[in-house]
């Protein structure tokens, strides 16, 4: 007999609501929630797919334990054994350091994954932290704290309300946005258009949601920051700017003008390759807008100047006095954030507290960058121990940081390896034990991340559509196992963890003058917590400390775990609002325009008015039915347009003697790839497009579906040496590369 479930999808950033049909244990069907009331019943092809990804074949059922150089499956009991045996004498021996944990996208997209990590890492105390932020958006973080003194206040674009979006960098057609979580972005920006507003789009490519736009500029890869230094520019030149209601709240404006000097359209127009006219009247657009909002992604973060662009998106919208007001860019409110403190200085935010030990990397919040983990596994130095031993997370740096090659060697040249992933892959084939986390149905969602940057205030949670079933391990255990293990607690009560976390973060709340249970017994308030679980009991907690919360009975028509429950579509939390002063936590308790480090990173971009690409550019590109490396063992994902192929304009291919369809060689820094060629005008001349997360065709794993059509991996052009200073975000865009036919045309 078949029934239906309500899920939040997991497999992008919009978290749409589904309902599933469900036969037995299997999900069958999956349509978009109509009731939800973030999504409304909007579903994309990944959503729809969602029974394909939970009953793939190829998901690993059983822990997998390497026994004489072979990968075997295991009991529970055994994995964990072999984990604590494995990670413990190296923590000894060498110190924490040389543990090193990354964490992959998928993190994110998981209840497990946003609560159990940061408690690994802490316990853990290794400063060899590497995550995919580094190969993504953490340019925006550390923009973010620098101006506003806390790396995750990411202001989101009002979309429902502005008027003018400059969108940069970013085709959210394809990739259902990113930093701005919006179910059906597509249907939004229809909208904009719909009501009178007007959608500009910078990106080198004639992407969907460039063919969308009312205008298109074709920018040089990697020059997204100048063109925003010449829009702030003449927003002083031609007396445009005006904070409004901002005013009282920022410092340094005086400075800044000075500081941008130097980058008039005139000045930016031959390495931008855009009019200088052009330039100029975009500017004066986004003055004159009722209210408008500047949006960048992650073509504007992966290149050289990632972080100075980020912070150049913000400085536009508080320029025109758009930050913090209805229909421009906001600062979302979560149900799970902490009550908001009092308004007025915080600690700031401080870049490069401690440094990789090979090359010397400054870390951004905690990181250290991505692109650096071969070489901190591989290099021996005067200074410090290699990593010795690796926790990875529903991570594929192998597919998704610079030249997986090195990476691959690497990897097998380590003491010991943990790879918790559902799949045996390009990257967890290396470890000496694999924890396979269980399907998607079978696990509840709560969006800790996403609700942080959504275009509207909501929360939901859904409890697992499918029960566990038997010999799997629920991801929430796994890693609070994977916690005890790795911390020389191996056989404590995975419910220890849970019990810990709840104790501490009680403690500290009724030590908080400023919050909802100050001075109360924190036993009394962990008894009063509702849940079937520890990882439950978390979220009633999380959501009664909130700024919607109960408080404990403090508010009591506020949020608890029992009222979301009682709302299986969700609870509407109502539009983003303004915030300001609030949000900032920077030592001076405004935010701060022209941070010391931006500052010192102005000369490199003053350089780059000089700098012209000789030959051919890489940049990369999205499909709507495609996260990454996650989803190409999915035959309802792949196929059709979703193909790997390198996109290249017809003047190039006709110069290069190179035909549509035929093989060809690029190459980079790191390696070369042969791979078909798709001549299109949808590229600018100079500019190369390979898309992300294919390279299926390495030995030892189990993906046989990708395995049958691999592509090729994009990031063995990089060889790891380019990046962006101030986050050491890897330069993805913009990269170099030379291609020549394999069999020129005659």
């Amino acid at each position: 007999m078949s029934r239906t479930a309500l899920r939040i999808c997991p497999l992008c950033e919009a978290t749409c609501g589904l309902t599933l049909t469900i036969e037995g244990t299997r999900v069958t069907g999956a349509r978009g929630d109509r009731d939800d009331v973030f999504s409304k019943g909007f579903i994309c092809p990944k959503g729809a797919a969602f029974g394909a990804v939970d009953g793939d074949p190829d998901r690993l059922r059983a822990p997998l334990v390497r026994e004489n150089g072979s990968l075997r499956e295991a009991t529970w009991e055994e994995a964990f054994d072999a984990v604590a045996a494995g990670l413990r004498p190296v923590v000894e021996r060498d110190g924490p350091d040389a543990v090193g944990v990354v964490l992959g996208n998928p993190n994110v997209h998981t209840m497990a994954g946003a609560l159990y990590p940061p408690v690994l890492l802490g316990a853990l105390r290794t400063r060899s932290l590497f995550t995919a932020s580094t190969v993504d958006q953490m340019p925006k973080h550390v923009s973010s704290g620098l101006l506003f003194g806390d790396a995750g206040a990411i202001p989101v674009p009002d979309l429902d309300h502005t008027d003018h979006l400059l969108l940069i960098g970013a085709n959210p057609l394809e990739s259902n946005g990113s930093l701005c979580t919006a179910p059906d972005f597509p249907g939004r920006l229809k909208a904009l258009k719909a009501r009178g507003g007007r959608l500009t789009v910078v990106d080198p490519r004639r992407t969907r949601t460039a063919r969308l736009a009312d205008r298109h500029l074709a920018i040089r890869p990697g020059t997204d920051a100048l063109l925003l230094a010449a829009l702030a520019h003449t927003l002083f030149a031609e007396d445009l700017t005006d904070l409004q209601h901002l005013a009282p709240h920022v410092q340094g404006l005086e400075e800044l003008r000075d500081a941008i000097a130097d980058f008039s359209p005139e000045a930016v127009s031959p390495a931008c390759d855009l009019d200088a006219g052009v330039i100029r009247t975009l500017a004066r657009e986004l003055a004159a807008a009722p209210a408008a909002a500047v949006y960048a992604r992650i073509g504007s973060c992966t290149v050289p100047h990632g972080t100075l662009a980020s912070w150049l998106v913000d400085v536009l919208n508080i320029l025109t006095g758009n930050l913090d007001r209805p229909g421009g860019a906001l600062f979302p409110q979560a149900a799970t954030d902490r009550t908001p403190r009092p308004a007025g200085p915080g600690r700031g935010f401080a870049l490069g507290r401690w440094h990789s030990r090979v090359s010397g990397h400054p870390e951004a919040k905690g990181e250290l960058p991505l692109s650096a983990l071969a070489e901190e596994i591989d290099t021996a130095t005067d200074e410090g121990t290699p990593v010795r031993a690796l926790i990875a997370v529903a991570a594929n740096p192998v597919l998704s940081a610079p030249d997986g090659d090195r990476l691959d060697k690497a990897l097998d040249s380590l003491d010991f390896m943990v790879s918790v992933d559902p799949y045996l892959n390009e990257t967890s084939r290396h470890a000496h034990v694999v924890l396979p986390p269980p399907p998607p149905s079978q696990s509840p969602h709560h969006d800790f991340a996403f609700n942080a940057l959504a275009v509207r205030n909501q929360v939901r949670y859904t409890r697992p559509a499918v029960p566990l079933e038997p010999g799997r391990m629920a991801e929430t255990e796994i890693l609070a196992r994977l916690i005890l293990a790795a911390t020389g607690m191996h056989g404590a009560d995975p419910g220890a963890v849970d019990a810990m976390v709840v104790d501490q973060t009680l403690g500290k709340a009724v030590q908080d003058a400023h919050g909802p249970v100050h001075g109360r017994d924190p036993h009394d308030l962990a008894a009063r917590l509702t849940g079937d679980n520890g990882p439950e009991r978390r979220l009633d907690m999380m959501l009664r400390l909130g700024p919607y919360g109960d408080g404990f009975g403090a508010r009591p028509d506020g949020l608890t775990l029992e009222k979301l429950l009682a709302h299986p579509h969700g609870i509407d939390l109502g539009p983003l609002r303004p915030r300001l002063p609030q949000p900032l936590k920077t030592r001076s308790g405004k935010v701060e325009l022209l941070p010391e480090p931006i500052a010192g990173d102005l000369p490199r971009l003053r350089a780059a008015l000089r700098e012209r690409p000789v030959g051919l550019v890489l940049v990369g590109r999205r499909h709507l039915r495609s996260n990454n490396s996650w989803m190409h063992n999915v035959p309802a994902l792949t196929g059709g347009s979703n193909r790997c192929t390198v996109h290249i304009h017809p003047e190039d291919a006709a110069r290069l003697g190179v035909r549509d369809g035929a093989d060809v060689r690029v190459k980079g820094a790191g390696g070369e790839v042969t791979v078909p060629a798709e001549v299109t005008d949808g590229v600018r001349p100079g500019v190369v497009s390979l898309p992300h997360g294919w390279g299926h065709d390495r030995p030892g794993t189990r993906l046989s579906h990708a395995s049958t059509d691999p592509g090729v991996n994009v990031n063995q052009l990089l060889d790891g040496s380019r990046l962006d200073p101030l986050s050491g975000n890897a330069v993805l865009n913009g990269v170099p590369v030379e291609l020549t036919a394999v069999v020129a045309l005659p």
